[in-house]
Formats: structure tokens, C-alpha cells, sequence
């Protein structure tokens, strides 16, 4: 389909995970025609569905920063997104516990900062904190409704289209596919996540940098006796959240993750001594998991920005490229944030932006496998 510019999109958005998805959406629900272009066979085949499936308030965030503003909007946002596309989300709640003196004082300056934040938290007797807000849901499902959405709201989805070359011209830019047909755009939006420092590059900015921070988990089936129904969270690092212990959708129960900084893009593999590094830490947090063994594993790679978080905007050198790149671990919670935030970057650009449309109900497709094992199985089938 190319509009009366001669263009195939007035926006093409790189990358399908749960990002470019929210992103594709929000501005096909604005009336721009879009291109949602993917490499993989299949949208969230990435850091999107690997995670935990957690959607986060944004309690522990730090006040201020652009993460945090995203996070919030998106959880105003959320509720009739997930209605209208009827995406499975459980509100189950999650309690931070603390062990010791340094742990609570830990906690009270997490509930400090909830506060500051807005959000809800419940301060225990016992030095922990309940946050009622969080909640779970099947991240390849979300991932996928907001992608069947775009196209409800006539987006294109290319997948199995890996972008190679970016070239600008006079109006806009010309996305070169490998073994494909171009895509010739107006502007593009660059949501490529361990890749998107390469996609940038190609329009001439190499102002950041990403590497993979390998996320690893433990699948387990609820041990006997016993039933997890919130998350569990412990104290957190300056650099990591830690291991946390939840609940799935579907019963299961999960372990992780770890936070491994590496350099190749495509490790996707699971360490073997993971599985030891995860059980120190869960059975602390859950003790009924002492005995228990896991059924599988899987690991994620966060594209994690080096000395930089949420870079978002139109590129420094490329004024036709927005950049949205360096989103770690709370791209699933922020997304809808991101895809408004983004859309106002977008009309910045001189796009006409009309007021944004209802998301158009429908079907989903459903997956043959539980999403904590899809991405696992289609990279070893790789």
C-alpha cells in the first residue's frame, strides 16, 4: 500500500516487540498509515517475551526521571486497552519482605519513594510493604493483541524482514530490507531493542550504545501443599531488582531473573550454574521451593543502554529517525506511556496527528505453547 506521497507508510516502525506494537498501535489509532517491519519470523520473539510477565506500578521507581513518567502514564492508559482487546491480566498484588534492619530501612525508603510516585503501597508491622497494584499477564499475548490491533487500525506487519540499510532522501527515508522490497517512509521509529544501536547507526548516529543483560528464569509447577498467589520481591540493588518468586496465568510458578551482562546478541542460553544462583535466592523468599525441582528454564537479553536508560527522541542525526532505544526490563509496563510519548515526537515531525480512536476489538491468535516456552523453543529450533 503506498499513500498518495508515493511513500509505503508515512511511519515505519522497526522492530515488533511489545514496544514497536504499542507504538505501531498508537499512531494507527491517530490515523497515520504505518509499517510495522520485524526481523523474526514472528512479533515478540525478543526481550518481549522473555520476561517475567510482570506489569509493575512504577512504586520503586526513581522520582522525576523519564522511566518513571512513562511507567505511570501507561498505567493510566492500560485498563480499556486490555478490556477492549481482551488481554489476560491478574491484579494479584505483590509484598516486599524484609530480613533484617538494613532490609526495612530499605523498604521504608521504597515506600518513600512510592509515595513520591503516587502509588499505593500498604507498610507492614513486620518492616515489609504490599503493593496491591501489581499484577501479571502473558507478555507474547499482549505483545501479539497490540500488534493484531495496529492491524485492525490498518497498519502493515512485515515480518521475516530484516532492515539493512537505511537511506535518506529528500522526503523522507528509504528502509532497504534484506531480501525484500524496500519501505519508503516519511519517518521511522527505531524500536529495534538489542539491535537498536545498529539501526541507528545506520542512519549515521552512533550516540549509544546496547548490550544484552542476560535475564535468567526457573518455570516450576507449585510445589505440593502449597499455593503462590502474589509476587514476591526482594530488597533490590542499585543495579538489579533482584530474584523475584510469582505466579503465571496458566499456575505455573517462576524464578528469576539473574542479571548477567554480556556481549553477544545472540547467547539465549541458560548458564548452568543459574539454576543454583536463582534457588539461594527464591528460597529465601519462598522456602516451599527448597525441595522443589524445575520443570524448564528460559532466558531473556534486556537491551540494557551503556550509561544510558529510555533513550527517546528524534535522533541527533537523522532528524527523519526517532529513537526508542535502551528500554530494560520495564518496556511491557511502560509501553503504552512510551507509544503516546512517541506519537508526540512523531507530529513534531510535521505527521498529522488526529485525536486518537478507541482500539477496534477482535480476535487474537492463540500460541500451540505457554509463553514462557515459546521464545526457548523457537531459539534452540534456530
Amino acid at each position: 500500500m503506498s499513500t498518495e506521497s508515493g511513500h509505503d507508510a508515512e511511519v515505519a516502525v522497526i522492530g515488533a516487540g511489545v514496544v514497536g506494537c504499542a507504538v505501531a498501535l498508537g499512531l494507527a489509532r491517530r490515523r497515520v498509515s504505518v509499517a510495522l517491519v520485524e526481523a523474526e519470523d514472528e512479533v515478540g520473539l525478543g526481550a518481549s517475551g522473555t520476561n517475567s510477565g510482570i506489569l509493575h506500578t512504577g512504586f520503586d521507581s526513581a522520582p522525576g526521571q523519564l522511566e518513571t513518567e512513562l511507567i505511570l502514564r501507561a498505567a493510566a492508559l492500560r485498563a480499556p486497552v486490555i478490556e477492549t482487546l481482551e488481554i489476560p491480566v491478574v491484579r494479584c498484588g505483590a509484598v516486599m519482605r524484609a530480613f533484617d534492619e538494613p532490609g526495612r530501612r530499605a523498604v521504608a525508603s521504597q515506600a518513600a519513594r512510592a509515595r513520591a510516585n503516587g502509588v499505593v503501597v500498604i507498610e507492614r508491622s513486620d518492616g515489609g510493604l504490599d503493593i496491591p497494584g501489581e499484577a501479571i499477564t502473558d507478555p507474547a499475548h499482549f505483545t501479539l493483541a497490540l500488534a493484531s490491533a495496529a492491524q485492525r487500525h490498518d497498519a502493515q506487519l512485515r515480518v521475516r524482514a530484516p532492515v539493512a540499510a537505511i537511506e535518506r532522501g529528500t522526503h523522507g527515508l528509504k528502509l532497504m530490507v534484506d531480501g525484500d522490497e524496500p519501505v519508503r517512509c516519511r519517518a521511522a521509529v527505531n524500536c529495534a531493542g538489542l539491535y537498536g544501536d545498529r539501526v541507528a547507526r545506520m542512519a549515521g548516529d552512533d550516540s549509544f550504545e546496547i548490550y544484552p543483560r542476560k535475564g535468567e528464569f526457573l518455570v516450576f509447577e507449585q510445589p505440593g501443599g502449597a499455593r503462590l498467589e502474589q509476587i514476591l520481591l526482594p530488597v533490590p540493588s542499585k543495579r538489579t531488582k533482584g530474584v523475584l518468586v510469582f505466579p503465571t496465568l496458566d499456575g505455573k510458578l517462576v524464578a528469576g531473573p539473574t542479571a548477567v551482562d554480556i556481549e553477544d546478541k545472540d547467547d539465549w542460553s541458560v548458564r548452568p550454574e543459574a539454576r543454583d544462583e536463582i534457588l539461594a535466592k527464591a528460597t529465601a523468599l519462598y522456602p516451599a521451593l527448597a525441595d522443589a525441582e524445575p520443570i524448564t528454564a528460559y532466558a531473556g537479553l534486556r537491551p540494557a543502554g551503556r550509561g544510558v536508560n529510555y533513550v527517546i527522541g528524534v535522533s541527533g542525526a537523522c532528524e527523519r529517525l526517532v529513537n526508542v532505544a535502551a528500554i530494560r526490563s520495564t518496556g511491557l509496563t511502560a509501553s503504552l506511556g512510551i507509544a503516546e510519548h512517541v506519537a508526540g515526537l512523531v507530529g513534531s515531525l510535521g505527521i498529522s496527528l488526529r485525536e486518537a480512536r478507541d482500539p477496534i476489538p477482535g480476535p487474537t491468535a492463540a500460541f500451540d505453547r505457554p509463553w514462557w516456552r515459546r521464545v526457548a523453543a523457537y531459539r534452540t529450533a534456530a
